[in-house]
């Protein structure tokens, strides 16, 4: 038996021969150049951390509006969310609304500024990590002082009324955006080696697939929110639907009263509501149906962002952010890429080659990494 011939390696400094493959999507058709590093995936960690910038920006642009410049900020925004809870949230929230009523603009501008800097540090990818990294303690900041934790502890909160809060999801989202580096050289070196973790990572990196688990909790959470004695009738539904129609323009105040009334008249559709949310919950822990899931949660999440949160109340110029829904229907967005496949390139030498019709064939130098 012949032994088998080694394979020829090119000498070192020398140039690779790289043949064109047809079926790799990427390959130089001239066959000199080098791998490029290209996006195969729709949507990546890079893609999540914009769309948080674009949240980010927004919100500190409603921070600007004259209403928040006034008492009213305190007292009409904050206050409201520490009533009936809990004197360890309730006693904290009214305390942050006396405090920002009696001085509005000195604490209500830095508000907007440091929401603003968040958003334009995730659009910058080599500030993208640190702007990550600030914004998780002012995510449970806001989430604790500004928003009361969504609600959660007074025991009427529901998908309706905007729990868990809008804020929370930000550091859910902002987590499943976190670069990931695998220790793979990068195209660029850094130029300052000790600033390096300020990387925004790799651009071909999908969001964390561990996003699925607080998928689901949000709305297996939502339907056992919704089937407590409190929320679980027509009526409860109907007001937490109509709650907000006050604050709103003619058209959308009216549209609230109906659908409101609707749930009041029809008290069973309540349980097709609770019923729909634990099966979108439920379908996110299976990997086959994780899309119906996704899909399933963007379409409720929409309904819910047009009545009850009327857009975020942005037309009544009183948001302070566009409240859960937006944020549910991007963490939809997150779990569907997190389960998709793709190929990058990898500028990392090593012996696997790659998928191309024809058996054998190896490109030097260059490992498929699926």
């Amino acid at each position: 038996m012949t032994a088998a011939q080694p394979v020829p390696q090119p000498a070192e400094g020398a140039p690779l021969n790289r043949a064109p493959l047809k079926s790799v999507p990427g390959a130089d058709p001239a066959g000199a150049g080098r791998p490029r590093l290209r996006l195969h995936r729709r949507f990546t960690r890079r893609g999540l951390q914009v769309a948080l910038g674009v949240a980010w920006l927004l919100d500190g642009a409603l921070q600007f509006q004259p209403f928040m410049l006034g008492k009213a900020f305190g007292e009409q925004v904050i206050s409201p969310a520490g009533d009936g809870q809990p004197a360890f949230v309730g006693a904290a929230v009214h305390w942050a609304a006396r405090l920002i009523a009696a001085h509005p603009v000195a604490w209500d501008v830095p508000f907007a500024l440091i929401q603003l800097l968040l958003g334009l540090g995730l659009l910058y990818p080599r500030t993208a990590k640190a702007a990550l990294a600030t914004s998780l303690p002012w995510v449970l900041g806001v989430w604790y002082l500004g928003e009361g934790l969504g609600g959660l502890a007074s025991g009427n909160a529901s998908l309706l009324t905007g729990a868990p809060g809008a804020v929370l999801l930000y550091g859910v989202l902002a987590l499943a955006a976190w670069p990931r580096d695998d220790g793979r050289p990068h195209l660029r070196p850094a130029r300052w080696p000790a600033l390096a973790w300020l990387r925004a990572g790799r651009p071909d990196v999908p969001p964390a697939r561990w996003i699925a688990f607080p998928w689901a909790a949000l709305w297996a959470g939502g339907a056992i929110l919704q089937v407590l004695p409190v929320n679980d009738s027509g009526a409860a539904a109907g007001s937490a639907i109509s709650g907000g129609a006050s604050a709103v323009p003619g058209w959308l105040g009216n549209l609230d009263t109906s659908v409101g009334a609707w749930f009041t008249h029809y008290g069973g559709a309540v349980y097709a509501l609770i019923a729909v949310e634990a099966l979108i919950g439920l379908a996110a822990l299976v990997p086959k149906t994780v899309r119906f899931s996704a899909v399933a949660g963007i379409i409720l999440a929409a309904a819910i962002w047009l009545v009850p949160e009327n857009f975020g109340q942005i037309p009544g110029g009183q948001a302070t952010d566009p409240n859960s829904a937006p944020l549910i229907a991007l963490m939809a967005v997150a779990l569907i890429a997190s389960y998709s496949r793709s190929i990058r390139w990898s500028l990392r030498p090593g012996p696997r080659g790659l998928p191309d019709d024809r058996p054998g064939q190896q490109e030097p130098g260059v490992e498929l990494i699926p």
